[in-house]
């Protein structure tokens, strides 16, 4: 999973990740729903949103396992991205949302860093940079204290590629 907060780079990210390994990735839900509903949204949107990135997540990962197992499968966030967004934004997160949280396991999170410069986008809200790396500090306190490996991406683009396959992880040695 590549996390982190908006314009991080995680999009580009997974698309170079998947590329580069000959797999599939998996696209932000919010981005398409958000595209398709306007910027605007209530805290009730982020449970369609969750279901959305679930389902899309699951129909890309069945299609990889069907046809190349051995393959990693690169997701753009995940609902730990929703559930800091609900607590950030609405100071809560839907129980729902928690409860799918804790049966979801991954082999692996990238978390990218604040360090690239903000790319504007009418569905990004935070453009200041110190109220980027606050919200950047509850993913790294996330990771911080859960079991799944992890690791921090930071530099340029072409340095984001590069260090994801060179970290000491499962990515490391796959090809």
């Amino acid at each position: 999973v590549i996390t982190g907060p908006e314009s991080t780079g995680k999009s580009t990210l997974c698309r170079q990740l998947a590329e580069h390994y000959g797999t599939s990735w998996v696209p932000e839900f919010a981005r398409t729903y958000l595209e398709a509903k306007g910027s605007t949204y209530e805290q009730a949107d982020l449970l369609k949103i969750a279901r959305g990135q679930l389902a899309t997540e699951d129909e890309i990962a069945s299609r990889v396992k069907a046809t190349a197992s051995h393959l990693p499968l690169f997701i753009d966030t995940d609902l730990h991205v929703i559930r800091i967004w609900s607590e950030y934004v609405f100071g809560d997160c839907d129980t729902a949302i928690l409860k799918e949280i804790a049966v979801r396991n991954y082999d692996l999170y990238l978390l990218c860093d604040t360090d690239l410069p903000w790319n504007p986008d009418p569905l990004r809200e935070y453009p200041d940079l110190e109220e980027r790396r606050r919200i950047f500090c509850y993913y790294l306190d996330y990771l911080s204290n859960q079991p799944t490996p992890w690791a921090m991406i930071s530099g340029r683009e072409e340095d984001r590629l590069r260090s994801a396959g060179a970290a000491d992880h499962p990515l490391a040695g796959a090809r």
